[in-house]
């Protein structure tokens, strides 16, 4: 399959929220998976959805995968201020270490207009 029939089979998915740029980037990812690993993919959109997640940013990611900014900051060392709801990091810091807890603990691909994460 090319990475238009790919993200085509993710788009036409009903039940799952892909962006065009998202089925697309992910659908580059899932290629680049197959070379690296020498391993032919089934494509099951079914599966894909259950282990992939579209996000529009790192931050709106945090906020859905954490219960509270308190478990975050302890997860991703980042501080918290006084109310215990802000992270006093700049936002470039706060994204580079969203970016890195996920790479540690799954898989994440950035696109312009969001990212696609895993399921871990």
């Amino acid at each position: 399959m090319t990475t238009y029939d790919i993200a085509h089979e993710l788009l036409q998915d009903t039940n799952a929220a892909w962006t065009r740029a998202g089925a697309f980037a992910l659908a580059e990812h899932l290629e680049q998976y197959e070379e690296e690993t020498g391993e032919e993919m089934e494509m099951d959109v079914v599966a894909i959805r259950c282990d992939f997640s579209e996000y529009s940013s790192l931050e709106d990611w945090a906020v859905d995968y954490f219960s509270d900014s308190k478990q975050a900051s302890d997860a991703m060392g980042l501080e918290l201020d006084m109310d215990g709801e802000t992270w006093t990091s700049d936002e470039e810091e706060i994204r580079d270490a969203i970016r890195s807890y996920i790479q540690d603990n799954g898989q994440l691909v950035e696109f312009d207009g969001g990212i696609i994460v895993s399921s871990f």
